[in-house]
Protein backbone atom coordinates (compact mmCIF):
# COMPACT_ATOMS: atom_id res chain seq x y z
CA UNK A 1 0.00 0.00 0.00
CA UNK A 2 1.23 3.30 -1.19
CA UNK A 3 2.11 6.11 1.74
CA UNK A 4 -0.16 8.31 0.14
CA UNK A 5 -3.13 6.56 0.35
CA UNK A 6 -4.49 4.03 3.53
CA UNK A 7 -4.95 6.22 6.88
CA UNK A 8 -3.79 9.47 8.04
CA UNK A 9 -3.98 11.38 11.07
CA UNK A 10 -3.34 15.33 11.93
CA UNK A 11 -3.29 16.37 15.23
CA UNK A 12 -3.19 19.71 16.94
CA UNK A 13 -3.30 20.71 20.71
CA UNK A 14 -6.83 22.95 21.50
CA UNK A 15 -8.55 24.23 24.60
CA UNK A 16 -11.38 22.99 26.00
CA UNK A 17 -13.59 25.25 24.28
CA UNK A 18 -12.51 24.71 21.03
CA UNK A 19 -12.73 20.89 20.97
CA UNK A 20 -16.18 21.53 22.10
CA UNK A 21 -16.92 23.62 19.69
CA UNK A 22 -15.17 21.58 16.94
CA UNK A 23 -17.42 18.26 18.09
CA UNK A 24 -20.60 20.57 17.92
CA UNK A 25 -20.11 22.42 15.14
CA UNK A 26 -22.07 22.49 11.45
CA UNK A 27 -19.91 24.37 9.42
CA UNK A 28 -17.79 21.62 8.39
CA UNK A 29 -16.74 21.94 4.80
CA UNK A 30 -15.82 18.29 4.19
CA UNK A 31 -12.11 18.81 4.09
CA UNK A 32 -12.30 16.69 7.78
CA UNK A 33 -14.44 14.12 7.42
CA UNK A 34 -13.92 12.30 10.65
CA UNK A 35 -13.15 14.78 13.70
CA UNK A 36 -12.48 13.61 16.76
CA UNK A 37 -11.63 15.50 20.15
CA UNK A 38 -10.02 13.91 23.00
CA UNK A 39 -8.88 14.91 26.78
CA UNK A 40 -5.42 13.30 27.16
CA UNK A 41 -4.22 13.71 30.50
CA UNK A 42 -7.92 14.75 32.99
CA UNK A 43 -5.59 16.17 35.74
CA UNK A 44 -5.38 19.10 32.36
CA UNK A 45 -8.65 19.86 31.95
CA UNK A 46 -8.16 22.70 29.75
CA UNK A 47 -5.44 20.97 27.20
CA UNK A 48 -7.56 19.06 24.48
CA UNK A 49 -6.43 17.30 20.93
CA UNK A 50 -8.14 17.51 18.28
CA UNK A 51 -7.44 15.04 15.59
CA UNK A 52 -8.62 14.35 11.95
CA UNK A 53 -8.82 11.06 10.07
CA UNK A 54 -8.06 10.80 6.35
CA UNK A 55 -7.74 8.17 3.87
CA UNK A 56 -5.26 10.31 1.93
CA UNK A 57 -2.10 11.79 2.92
CA UNK A 58 -2.92 15.36 4.77
CA UNK A 59 -2.38 18.77 2.10
CA UNK A 60 -1.41 21.74 3.33
CA UNK A 61 -5.26 22.36 3.01
CA UNK A 62 -6.46 19.70 5.58
CA UNK A 63 -3.94 21.22 8.48
CA UNK A 64 -5.65 24.60 7.51
CA UNK A 65 -8.73 23.61 7.84
CA UNK A 66 -7.95 21.87 11.54
CA UNK A 67 -6.03 24.90 12.88
CA UNK A 68 -9.09 26.99 11.96
CA UNK A 69 -10.98 25.20 14.86
CA UNK A 70 -7.69 25.47 17.14
CA UNK A 71 -7.02 29.16 16.51
CA UNK A 72 -5.39 29.33 19.92
CA UNK A 73 -2.36 27.17 19.59
CA UNK A 74 1.08 27.72 17.88
CA UNK A 75 2.13 24.64 17.46
CA UNK A 76 2.84 22.49 14.63
CA UNK A 77 0.22 19.49 14.24
CA UNK A 78 1.55 16.16 13.91
CA UNK A 79 0.90 13.88 10.94
CA UNK A 80 0.79 10.36 11.26
CA UNK A 81 0.34 7.49 8.75
CA UNK A 82 -1.69 4.56 11.07
CA UNK A 83 -3.01 1.45 10.25
CA UNK A 84 -6.64 1.28 8.03
CA UNK A 85 -9.17 1.55 9.97
CA UNK A 86 -13.24 2.62 10.02
CA UNK A 87 -12.21 5.59 12.26
CA UNK A 88 -16.23 6.45 12.76
CA UNK A 89 -16.79 3.29 14.15
CA UNK A 90 -13.82 3.64 16.38
CA UNK A 91 -15.40 6.75 17.66
CA UNK A 92 -18.55 5.62 18.87
CA UNK A 93 -17.59 2.48 20.14
CA UNK A 94 -16.47 3.71 23.53
CA UNK A 95 -18.95 5.70 24.05
CA UNK A 96 -21.61 5.75 26.86
CA UNK A 97 -25.48 5.63 26.56
CA UNK A 98 -27.52 8.83 27.18
CA UNK A 99 -29.97 9.37 30.01
CA UNK A 100 -31.76 12.36 29.77
CA UNK A 101 -35.32 12.35 31.77
CA UNK A 102 -37.03 9.77 29.95
CA UNK A 103 -34.99 9.08 26.93
CA UNK A 104 -32.55 6.64 26.39
CA UNK A 105 -30.17 7.44 23.90
CA UNK A 106 -26.75 4.68 22.75
CA UNK A 107 -24.90 3.98 19.51
CA UNK A 108 -25.23 0.72 18.02
CA UNK A 109 -22.00 -0.56 19.48
CA UNK A 110 -23.56 -0.36 22.83
CA UNK A 111 -24.89 -3.53 24.58
CA UNK A 112 -26.03 -1.84 27.96
CA UNK A 113 -30.01 -2.34 28.65
CA UNK A 114 -32.25 0.49 28.50
CA UNK A 115 -33.85 1.06 32.04
CA UNK A 116 -37.38 -0.08 32.14
CA UNK A 117 -39.84 2.21 30.86
CA UNK A 118 -37.34 4.71 29.19
CA UNK A 119 -38.04 5.77 25.89
CA UNK A 120 -35.10 4.99 23.75
CA UNK A 121 -33.30 5.56 20.33
CA UNK A 122 -30.61 4.02 18.54
CA UNK A 123 -28.20 6.84 16.99
CA UNK A 124 -25.16 6.56 15.24
CA UNK A 125 -24.02 10.26 14.13
CA UNK A 126 -22.06 9.19 11.40
CA UNK A 127 -21.59 11.95 8.79
CA UNK A 128 -24.04 14.52 11.29
CA UNK A 129 -24.03 15.90 14.74
CA UNK A 130 -25.95 14.55 17.87
CA UNK A 131 -25.64 11.65 19.13
CA UNK A 132 -27.13 12.39 22.61
CA UNK A 133 -23.52 12.89 24.13
CA UNK A 134 -23.09 16.61 23.88
CA UNK A 135 -24.26 18.69 26.61
CA UNK A 136 -26.49 20.49 24.40
CA UNK A 137 -27.93 17.97 22.71
CA UNK A 138 -28.83 15.65 25.94
CA UNK A 139 -29.77 19.16 27.78
CA UNK A 140 -32.45 19.63 24.94
CA UNK A 141 -33.54 15.91 25.44
CA UNK A 142 -34.09 16.84 29.05
CA UNK A 143 -36.24 19.95 28.58
CA UNK A 144 -38.39 18.48 26.44
CA UNK A 145 -39.18 16.03 28.85
CA UNK A 146 -40.05 18.56 30.97
CA UNK A 147 -42.03 20.12 29.07
CA UNK A 148 -44.35 17.24 28.35
CA UNK A 149 -44.54 16.61 32.48
CA UNK A 150 -45.81 20.09 32.73
CA UNK A 151 -48.50 18.68 30.53
CA UNK A 152 -47.57 20.83 27.51
CA UNK A 153 -49.02 19.79 24.48
CA UNK A 154 -47.89 20.66 20.88
CA UNK A 155 -49.82 19.64 17.39
CA UNK A 156 -46.47 21.36 14.91
CA UNK A 157 -43.01 21.26 15.21
CA UNK A 158 -40.23 22.88 13.76
CA UNK A 159 -36.44 21.29 14.57
CA UNK A 160 -34.50 23.58 12.39
CA UNK A 161 -30.36 21.95 12.15
CA UNK A 162 -31.31 18.12 13.11
CA UNK A 163 -28.35 17.07 12.85
CA UNK A 164 -29.05 13.10 13.10
CA UNK A 165 -32.73 13.72 13.85
CA UNK A 166 -32.62 12.71 17.78
CA UNK A 167 -34.39 16.03 19.18
CA UNK A 168 -37.12 15.65 16.11
CA UNK A 169 -37.26 11.97 17.60
CA UNK A 170 -38.18 12.44 20.73
CA UNK A 171 -40.55 15.47 20.39
CA UNK A 172 -42.16 12.65 18.17
CA UNK A 173 -42.52 10.25 20.93
CA UNK A 174 -43.58 12.99 23.13
CA UNK A 175 -46.62 14.31 21.32
CA UNK A 176 -47.21 11.49 18.63
CA UNK A 177 -49.99 12.96 16.84
CA UNK A 178 -48.32 15.97 16.07
CA UNK A 179 -47.03 17.15 12.80
CA UNK A 180 -43.25 17.30 12.80
CA UNK A 181 -40.70 18.84 10.16
CA UNK A 182 -36.92 18.56 10.98
CA UNK A 183 -34.37 20.94 8.35
CA UNK A 184 -30.38 21.05 8.04
CA UNK A 185 -28.42 23.18 6.19
CA UNK A 186 -26.56 19.90 5.12
CA UNK A 187 -28.55 17.53 2.78
CA UNK A 188 -25.88 14.62 4.29
CA UNK A 189 -27.90 15.19 7.83
CA UNK A 190 -30.85 15.03 6.23
CA UNK A 191 -29.60 11.79 4.95
CA UNK A 192 -28.49 10.37 8.19
CA UNK A 193 -31.51 11.70 10.48
CA UNK A 194 -34.06 9.83 7.69
CA UNK A 195 -31.93 6.21 7.99
CA UNK A 196 -31.75 7.08 12.12
CA UNK A 197 -35.72 7.58 11.33
CA UNK A 198 -36.00 4.41 9.45
CA UNK A 199 -33.94 2.32 11.98
CA UNK A 200 -35.74 3.50 14.96
CA UNK A 201 -39.51 2.92 13.47
CA UNK A 202 -40.28 6.26 13.01
CA UNK A 203 -43.00 6.94 10.53
CA UNK A 204 -42.00 9.89 7.76
CA UNK A 205 -43.86 12.27 5.84
CA UNK A 206 -46.27 15.43 5.70
CA UNK A 207 -49.22 13.72 7.87
CA UNK A 208 -49.59 14.31 11.23
CA UNK A 209 -47.98 12.00 13.66
CA UNK A 210 -44.85 11.32 11.39
CA UNK A 211 -41.67 13.62 10.73
CA UNK A 212 -40.96 15.32 7.29
CA UNK A 213 -37.69 16.27 6.49
CA UNK A 214 -35.72 18.89 3.93
CA UNK A 215 -32.58 20.59 3.43
CA UNK A 216 -32.42 23.97 4.25
CA UNK A 217 -30.87 27.68 5.32
CA UNK A 218 -33.23 28.16 8.48
CA UNK A 219 -36.47 28.71 7.54
CA UNK A 220 -35.79 29.08 4.14
CA UNK A 221 -37.68 25.91 2.43
CA UNK A 222 -41.57 25.72 0.68
CA UNK A 223 -42.39 22.77 2.93
CA UNK A 224 -41.46 24.76 6.10
CA UNK A 225 -43.00 27.88 5.02
CA UNK A 226 -46.18 25.68 4.25
CA UNK A 227 -46.36 24.64 7.85
CA UNK A 228 -45.82 28.02 9.64
CA UNK A 229 -46.25 28.68 12.32
CA UNK A 230 -45.01 26.48 14.57
CA UNK A 231 -46.40 25.89 18.47
CA UNK A 232 -43.15 24.27 19.08
CA UNK A 233 -39.39 25.31 17.29
CA UNK A 234 -36.02 23.42 18.22
CA UNK A 235 -33.33 24.73 17.04
CA UNK A 236 -29.85 23.12 18.21
CA UNK A 237 -27.27 24.95 16.32
CA UNK A 238 -24.91 28.06 17.08
CA UNK A 239 -24.97 31.30 18.54
CA UNK A 240 -24.25 33.69 16.00
CA UNK A 241 -26.67 31.87 13.72
CA UNK A 242 -29.12 31.97 16.43
CA UNK A 243 -29.14 35.66 17.00
CA UNK A 244 -29.08 36.31 13.28
CA UNK A 245 -32.64 33.90 12.79
CA UNK A 246 -34.27 35.67 15.79
CA UNK A 247 -36.29 38.26 13.59
CA UNK A 248 -37.56 35.21 11.02
CA UNK A 249 -37.53 32.92 14.17
CA UNK A 250 -40.11 34.80 15.76
CA UNK A 251 -42.20 35.35 12.21
CA UNK A 252 -42.50 31.51 12.39
CA UNK A 253 -43.61 31.40 15.73
CA UNK A 254 -47.36 31.26 16.78
CA UNK A 255 -48.97 33.00 19.59
CA UNK A 256 -47.82 31.45 23.06
CA UNK A 257 -45.04 29.08 21.11
CA UNK A 258 -42.43 27.49 22.77
CA UNK A 259 -38.77 27.62 21.54
CA UNK A 260 -35.87 25.84 22.79
CA UNK A 261 -32.58 27.15 21.68
CA UNK A 262 -29.12 24.90 22.13
CA UNK A 263 -25.67 25.29 21.13
CA UNK A 264 -24.43 28.63 22.33
CA UNK A 265 -21.89 28.72 25.46
CA UNK A 266 -23.02 30.27 28.72
CA UNK A 267 -21.45 33.53 28.19
CA UNK A 268 -23.02 33.59 25.17
CA UNK A 269 -26.73 33.00 26.66
CA UNK A 270 -27.50 36.97 27.34
CA UNK A 271 -27.20 38.13 24.24
CA UNK A 272 -29.17 35.02 22.34
CA UNK A 273 -31.83 36.29 25.34
CA UNK A 274 -31.78 39.60 24.02
CA UNK A 275 -32.29 38.88 20.44
CA UNK A 276 -35.04 36.96 21.07
CA UNK A 277 -36.39 39.95 23.75
CA UNK A 278 -36.36 42.49 21.06
CA UNK A 279 -38.50 39.81 18.95
CA UNK A 280 -41.67 39.96 21.90
CA UNK A 281 -39.75 36.15 22.33
CA UNK A 282 -38.82 35.74 26.36
CA UNK A 283 -37.13 33.28 28.41
CA UNK A 284 -39.15 31.27 30.49
CA UNK A 285 -36.66 28.95 31.79
CA UNK A 286 -32.35 28.48 31.48
CA UNK A 287 -30.56 25.76 31.69
CA UNK A 288 -27.11 25.42 32.04
CA UNK A 289 -25.18 22.11 31.39
CA UNK A 290 -21.39 21.99 31.53
CA UNK A 291 -20.35 25.52 29.79
CA UNK A 292 -23.62 25.33 27.60
CA UNK A 293 -26.85 26.87 27.70
CA UNK A 294 -30.38 25.41 26.81
CA UNK A 295 -33.23 28.02 26.72
CA UNK A 296 -36.96 27.35 26.81
CA UNK A 297 -38.53 30.86 25.51
CA UNK A 298 -42.29 31.46 24.28
CA UNK A 299 -43.68 33.93 21.80
CA UNK A 300 -45.60 36.92 23.42
CA UNK A 301 -49.51 37.23 22.43
CA UNK A 302 -53.10 36.61 22.88
CA UNK A 303 -52.45 35.69 26.36
CA UNK A 304 -49.55 34.11 25.21
CA UNK A 305 -52.45 31.49 23.42
CA UNK A 306 -54.28 30.81 27.19
CA UNK A 307 -50.64 29.99 28.46
CA UNK A 308 -50.54 27.55 25.86
CA UNK A 309 -54.08 25.05 26.25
Amino acid sequence: MSVETGNWKIALPCTKAEAEYAQSTEEDDGRLPVLLAREPDPSQPEDWILEAYLEIKPTAEHIAALRLLAPSTTASPTIEHIAPADWVTISQTGLEPVSAGRFFVRTSHSHQAAPAGAVTFEIDAGRAFGTGHHETTAGCLLMLDQLARTGKRFANIADIGTGTGVLAFAAHRLWPRAKVIASDIDPVSIEVAAANAASNDIATGARAGAIEFAAAAGFDHWRLRRRAPFDLVLANILAGPLIDLAPVMARKLAPGASLILAGLLTVQAEAVVHAYRRQNVRLVNRADNGEWSILHLERGGRQAAMRRH
